[in-house]
């Protein structure tokens, strides 16, 4: 995937077609951190699922991220989802919230 770099948001360089997907991730606190953005936007196949996306954020960003993965809740176009089989539709936009200290 050719991306450029703008600013705090990693655009794909290459027009989607029918043979892809688009979804925007948007990270938070030590996501956003690990990979150095707040969003990006990232093609899969069209039949992908929440899981296929989580296995292309590890693959792309292997380093810090992964483990991060790993203790992550996800929003799906706003909504929680714990089924990570879960479709994903051309245009979603997939948070990716990492466990959150506080009380």
């Amino acid at each position: 995937m050719n991306t450029a770099d703008t600013g705090d948001v990693i655009e794909t360089s290459q027009p989607a077609d029918r043979h892809t997907l688009t979804v925007r991730v948007r990270y938070f606190a030590s996501a956003r951190a690990a990979v150095g953005v707040d969003s990006e936007l990232v093609q899969l196949p069209p039949s992908a699922s929440v899981a296929d996306a989580v296995e292309h954020l590890r693959t792309t960003h292997p380093e810090r991220l992964p483990r991060i993965l790993d203790a992550a809740s996800f929003l799906l176009d706003g909504v929680a989802i714990r089924d990570l089989d879960r479709p994903l539709p051309d245009g979603a936009e997939l948070d990716v919230l990492p466990p959150f200290a506080g009380g």
